[in-house]
């Protein structure tokens, strides 16, 4: 089964030759460099990266994979994303197939059907138009070779990140990607473009807090009390839950930006970049 590519030409560009362009545009611009690439294992366990198009958010991302791939290149990952479309299983494992982009194709994980137990479903129809996860695959297809498991979560509550968490942490050598961006704020609340981008960082403050304290608990809850609007929490939830399981003892903030540090709009979007090791 080959999954065709969705957000190409409008997530990103739809050419080989523009792709790679903008994905080393990012680099030079967020991690300052284009990456010496070290295959193998490293500190790294996993990592938050966005999921914007690539103007937006492209640069943030790749102060995540730039480090991430100077730290260790496994060649093995598991991105997890929201599921913004609706279709398909509340949690869902595509376990077989490869997944196309303008760079080539890129194949599941043979043994990913191995995750396919309790609350994950094997299903495809869930990741067949969301771009969460596809927006990942072409800045690790510029790094190296990989084979990857994708999950997607329509369900982000405590108790399903946990029990996502908990199957996944028996994976030992991929890193965890955790596919996300943070707050979304309509311009139309507020009255002018400075007041929208304090409320946004004032917010998003309060979610990457309880990241960098590996607090897995706490960043749901605070989502949920303060009515953060950031999509792919429960997939952050499961990664930093699988990686503490790992070993893994402190995170760090490498980029935080909005969208408006690109160019304002009717909503203005958080992105951050954060390793775990």
């Amino acid at each position: 089964m080959i999954r065709r590519a969705a957000a190409a030409g409008t997530f990103y560009p739809s050419s080989r030759e523009a792709l790679i362009e903008e994905i080393e545009r990012s680099f030079v611009k967020g991690f300052g460099r284009l990456p010496n690439v070290r295959h193998g294992t490293g500190k790294i366990k996993g990592i938050v990266v966005p999921h914007a198009g690539y103007i937006y958010s492209g640069y943030v991302a790749a102060m995540a994979y730039g480090e991430m791939a100077e730290d260790g290149f496994p060649g093995r990952f598991i991105i997890i994303g929201p599921n913004h479309t609706g279709y398909g299983s509340p949690v869902s494992l595509m376990s077989t197939g490869e997944w196309e982009t303008p760079l080539g194709r890129v194949s599941i994980a043979r043994d990913a059907n191995r995750f396919v137990k309790g609350i994950i479903d094997d299903d495809e129809l869930a990741h067949r138009f969301e771009h969460s996860i596809e927006v990942q695959l072409p800045f690790l297809q510029y790094l190296g070779s990989f084979e990857f498991i994708p999950i997607c979560l329509g369900m982000q509550d405590y108790e399903t990140s946990i029990e996502v968490g908990e199957i996944i942490s028996e994976d030992k050598d991929a890193i965890i990607i955790a596919s996300t961006d943070f707050s979304h704020v309509s311009f139309s609340k507020f009255p002018s473009e400075e007041d929208i981008e304090k409320e946004v960082r004032q917010r998003d403050r309060m979610a990457i807090e309880k990241i960098l304290a590996l607090d897995e608990k706490g960043l749901i809850d605070v989502i949920e009390e303060e009515n953060i609007t950031m999509c792919g929490y429960g997939g952050v939830a499961a990664m930093l839950h699988a990686v503490k399981k790992r070993g893994a003892k402190k995170a760090r903030l490498l980029k935080y930006a909005t969208s408006y540090d690109v160019e304002p709009g009717t909503y203005c979007v958080g992105y951050a970049a954060i390793v775990v090791e």
